[in-house]
């Protein structure tokens, strides 16, 4: 039997440093990591532990001169967790849907 594609936007095979927060049982969590797929409604990247489906997220990423042609920008995404695979120990896949996104300034911080 025939995969149907359910994705409608086009993934691309992207390394971009990303800063993700999240809320886990009132502890807001932050790490540094990077993306390994980007497109238009979704990221797929690496964390050292595994969020529930459905948690939101906050991921501020930095979109490189080769993509802007107008130097480095930073991205805030505000999404939620479509899933996760534990693929080694402390080494959690995550797929996360953006809901919403705002550029930064350069002189404002994720907050």
């Amino acid at each position: 039997m025939a995969h149907k594609e359910r994705r409608s936007s086009r993934r691309f095979m992207m390394k971009l440093p990303l800063t993700v927060r999240w809320m886990d049982n009132s502890v807001v969590g932050e790490v540094a990591t990077e993306s390994r797929e980007v497109s238009s409604r979704g990221l797929y990247f690496y964390l050292p532990k595994g969020l529930k489906s459905g948690s939101p997220v906050e991921i501020v990423m930095t979109l490189p001169h080769e993509l802007t042609q107008a130097g480095p920008v930073k991205v805030r995404c505000l999404g939620r967790i479509l899933r996760t695979d534990s693929a080694n120990p402390g080494d959690v896949g995550v797929a996360a849907a953006i809901e919403r996104y705002e550029f930064l300034r350069n002189s404002e911080t994720a907050a």
